[in-house]
């Protein structure tokens, strides 16, 4: 690798603002720690109980404006209707105790020292946070890539004498024995997973939401993405919960919400294999005790540090003036239930975005994540068989450290170790996935189980693709710092065009395309190509003016890099394009179509057509779904009771020929912005 970058200024665990929360703990008494005095700052708000918390929701007009209509409805009494209600707020409601607390937090840093080498947390957040919860509710918003990630946020606010949060999490954690209750006396409220239409559970849910927003009882957390993510890189926001937490804004029940973005960043996550087989179509092991208990062998493994960054906290005040007209709520009595209005759900759903943008700007990428950047950037068959030279590898992961620097990426790059030490110490942390022998790195297809029938060629399709999935996992936690350069230079790769008018276009089209792989903000793709076009000349890829990008020779192995980086990604839509157009049904279901795609890519893999074992993947699989009914050429089936879909084969071929080049993308999008 050549090309000539700064040197990178990188992050180190030596910096005077990061403070790693282990380290007092190996040389403390963790009994001491315990249960030491806490005191945390006072919210603004006075101190209620969970109970009054649970009296206040059932006492609440707009609970008992619902139960009425929810009877009427029916045909049964107010009264079971409010039992019901009852019912599902035990169900639902948390329980903290600080007792609870301490036991977490003992128990916690127990498990935290044998399974992690460092915790660090950046300081400054950590002070913004504190001034933050004295003057307004505060909702913490983490991303979520590890269940490690449930109860840091809580151990590391307890660590330094601030208020402990409550938490949204899954019903099936409620359901384990003791350690679900735990859960709820350590600040866990639970929420069902499918709550459909029941008019009652979202009452009950989004009044428990709103009263805790709305007395401060202390800060609220949940993920903006739902769910945890399985490919380690960031899910499209939901925007549910995200509407409850901002009504009591909208409605001007209080005065402003405080917002703030953290990044949970891991060296190795403790599910990586898990996560992996998960895409691959493997059912996900029930939350469980038992499970829990089996799952301690992975205390003797090594997992690394993680980095939790606590992010600039945002005003919603400040953010949505000018983008809502909050006097419409007026108009109303607040108890009475509306629908958000377009431009409050474009709000809700810009800051949503906003967020998780932020999230991935604070995450820390580690020297793992860019040398599977590299390893990814070769054939499968070649990590299978010859392996990849590990000179080859260590240079090329060097040269992509000083590309990310100049992408703007923070950096978790020990600066008193030299470079080569550095790679060997993230390559022997993931011993599971690559083997260094002889001087060159092979990827690990993982142990052959034993079976009683012969393995076939399908099962070594899977058993790479299980191991590939894992290396492209992580480099996943780099994809938010090239993406945007990436989808430039694969503009300028297809579009074969040198027209700053043209290569915006594509760009726009890919992110139309892309809007449920990568997180883009509404409204901002131009600013994004903007964005490219600076990084891009800022590493020396491409010359700019007015009207052109044009492209030197000493451009092009940044170029080649960054299209590398995003192939998988097109292959992979392309492949589910082509199951549409040449094999598909015209109707079908969501579960009729995965298992049908991954056969389909399995047999292109096998007869040599495709080498993109991504293509394999459930969660690609999904979010090509998602593009095509953004793109309206899948169209979902109004009667249908088992979520059915219609698809429109041409508007397919069409999208599919845009992506390839054969047609300009004039043909599917108006202005830029239009979709964004």
């Amino acid at each position: 690798m050549s090309g000539s970058f700064r040197d990178p200024v990188v992050l180190r665990s030596d910096d005077e603002d990061l403070v790693d929360v282990l380290e007092e703990r190996r040389h403390g008494s963790d009994l001491g720690f315990t249960f030491r005095t806490f005191s945390p700052p006072s919210c603004p708000a006075p101190s209620v109980s969970s109970s009054d918390l649970r009296q206040s929701v059932l006492d609440s007009l707009f609970l008992r404006h619902v139960a009425k209509e929810v009877a009427v409805e029916t045909g049964s009494p107010l009264e079971m209707v409010m039992g019901d209600a009852r019912s599902i707020l035990e169900e639902m409601s948390q329980n903290l105790q600080l007792g609870f607390i301490r036991l977490m937090a003992f128990t916690l840093t127990k498990v935290f020292k044998k399974l992690f080498r460092s915790i660090f947390i950046n300081m400054d957040g950590l002070n913004t946070l504190q001034q933050a919860v004295q003057e307004n509710p505060v909702v913490l918003m983490p991303n979520h890539r590890s269940y490690v990630d449930f109860l840091i946020i809580s151990y590391i606010l307890f660590a330094f004498d601030l208020p402990v949060p409550v938490i949204a999490a899954g019903i099936p954690l409620a359901g384990m024995k003791i350690v679900g209750e735990i859960l709820r006396r350590s600040g866990a409220f639970f929420i069902r997973r499918s709550i459909g239409s029941d008019k009652l559970y979202w009452a009950v849910l989004s009044e428990y939401v709103r009263t805790i927003i709305r007395k401060e009882f202390a800060p609220f957390e949940f993920y903006v993405e739902g769910l945890r993510s399985r490919t380690l890189k960031s899910l499209t926001p939901k925007l549910g919960m995200m509407h409850m937490v901002l009504e009591p804004f909208f409605k001007g029940e209080v005065f402003d919400i405080t917002l703030v973005p953290i990044s949970v960043s891991y060296d190795r996550v403790l599910e990586e294999s898990l996560l992996a087989h998960e895409l691959l179509g493997v059912p996900k092991p029930r939350e469980s005790t038992a499970g829990l208990l089996k799952a301690t062998r992975i205390l003797q493994e090594d997992f690394g540090s993680m980095f939790v960054n606590f992010g600039c906290p945002l005003s919603v005040r400040s953010l949505c003036e000018g983008r809502i007209d909050r006097c419409r709520f007026n108009l109303r009595p607040r108890h009475v239930p509306q629908q958000p209005s377009a431009d409050v759900q474009a709000c809700v759903s810009w800051l949503a975005h906003l967020v998780v943008r932020l999230q991935e700007e604070g995450s820390v990428i580690g020297p793992w994540s860019l040398m599977c950047c590299q390893l990814l950037q070769n054939p499968v068959h070649v990590l299978t068989g010859d392996g990849l030279d590990w000179q080859q590898l260590s240079d090329g992961t060097v040269w992509s450290r000083r590309l990310a620097v100049d992408c703007g990426a923070r950096l978790s790059w020990s600066g008193s170790v030299s470079d080569p030490d550095v790679m060997t110490s993230a390559a022997a942390l993931h011993r599971s996935v690559v083997q260094r022998r002889r001087g060159r790195v092979y990827l690990l297809q993982g142990e052959e189980p034993e079976r009683r029938r012969p393995i076939g060629s399908e099962d070594g399709v899977m058993r790479t693709a299980a191991a590939v999935l894992m290396l492209a996992s992580y480099r996943n936690q780099a994809l938010h710092v090239f993406v945007r350069p990436a989808m430039l230079a694969a503009a300028l790769n297809v579009t074969r065009s040198r027209r700053r008018e043209q290569l915006l276009g594509f760009f726009c089209f890919l992110q139309d395309v892309f809007s449920h792989e990568f997180i883009f903000v509404p409204g901002r793709s131009t600013q994004d190509f903007e964005e490219a076009c600076f990084y891009l000349k800022k590493c020396g890829a491409v010359n700019i003016d007015d009207q052109e990008v044009t492209v030197p020779d000493s451009g092009l192995e940044v170029l080649s890099f960054l299209q590398k980086l995003l192939q998988p990604f097109i292959d992979s839509y392309q492949v589910v394009f082509r199951f549409f157009c040449e094999d598909g049904p015209q109707v079908f279901s969501e579960k009729q179509l995965l298992p049908a795609v991954r056969q389909f890519a399995t047999k292109l893999i096998l007869s040599g057509e495709l080498h993109t074992y991504e293509a394999l993947s459930s969660d690609t699989q999904k979010n090509v779904l998602s593009a095509l009914r953004r793109l309206q050429a899948v169209t979902k089936l109004r009667a249908s009771e088992q979520n059915e879909y219609k698809v429109n084969r041409e508007a397919v071929r069409r999208t599919a020929d845009v992506l390839a080049g054969k047609i300009p993308p004039q043909m599917l999008q108006a202005t830029p912005d239009a979709r964004l």
